[in-house]
């Protein structure tokens, strides 16, 4: 593998809504782009849209991993390093909903691998990729963007007797909870990637029409649909705005909305709460960062 010389962002969650067009927005820039998505049909059919939006070979590329799996999200990981040596923005978008008490093969609850687990495991293995693209690149233009959720205000201070919520589990509670988890983890990360001069932000895209809540519970279908919503293409805006424009590389740690930065609840800003959770988590993936 040669040693790349042009922008590369990876976006989990790709072959569907937000994921998909903040690629199509990228590739059109010129960058090129390592789209993750779960389901394979949906990984090819996005793969055959957006190869219209490509200009040489190898521009896109398309993965299939779930990142609630630990052992797919350490896999993939391994897959983009086979394809790339520098990684210059991470998006970990992807995201979902279930209507109940979920457990993966792995033994965690699915709402919170596959929307903090999972993510954190994958940034933990590119670090090295992320690092090497600061070292070559001006300051403030190596990024990891989170998408959170409004829904984080509804949260409660974590239980780190049960960070998983599965005592007494409720759906949309275990949705907020994690919600919070990716801010606690954007504080974390901006902490300890403060000196390798990447950037670490989060934002919330806004109530968008897409599949997302097609798994979810009644309550969160029913909220869906009552909801005035924006297009994916809307939402992506804000996704691309911050792996791009030179104001987000001027900090780090912040929450967006529409290109603004945005207030959080104050347990996002619990500094200990934050490095417990990084600590919580290293556990719960330690055997797959070996």
């Amino acid at each position: 593998m040669e040693a790349s010389t042009e922008n590369v962002a990876v976006i989990t969650g790709a072959s569907s809504g937000i994921g998909k067009e903040a690629a199509k927005q990228l590739l059109q820039k010129g960058w090129r782009v390592i789209g993750i998505g779960r389901n394979p049909e949906r990984c090819r059919q996005a793969e055959s849209e957006l190869a219209q939006y490509t200009t040489r070979p190898g521009q896109f590329a398309m993965l299939t991993a779930d990142l609630a799996l630990m052992a797919e999200a350490r896999a993939v990981a391994e897959n983009i390093a086979r394809l790339t040596d520098r990684v210059d923005v991470l998006l970990n978008n992807a995201g979902g909903v279930t209507a109940g008490l979920q457990m993966t093969s792995e033994g965690n609850e699915t709402t919170f691998a596959g929307n903090h687990l999972g993510h954190f495991l994958l940034t933990r293995c590119l670090l090295p990729l992320l690092q090497n693209s600061a070292g070559k690149s001006a300051p403030g233009t190596t990024r990891v963007i989170s998408v959170s959720s409004l829904a984080h205000q509804r949260a409660g201070p974590f239980d780190w007797d049960d960070v998983q919520s599965l005592n007494n589990f409720h759906a949309g509670s275990a949705y907020c909870q994690v919600k919070l988890a990716n801010l606690l983890f954007t504080r974390e990360l901006a902490k300890r990637l403060s000196t390798d001069g990447i950037i670490a932000h989060a934002m919330h895209p806004g109530v968008v029409a897409s599949n997302f809540a097609s798994h979810g519970d009644e309550e969160m279908q029913q909220h869906m649909a009552q909801a005035q919503t924006i297009s994916p293409a809307v939402a992506a805006d804000t996704l691309v705005w911050l792996a791009c424009d030179e104001e987000p590389g001027n900090s780090t740690g912040g929450y967006f909305f529409e290109c603004r930065a945005e207030a959080v609840n104050p347990l996002a800003e619990d500094d200990e709460a934050a490095t417990r959770l990084w600590r919580e988590s290293e556990k719960l993936v330690e055997p797959f960062l070996q």
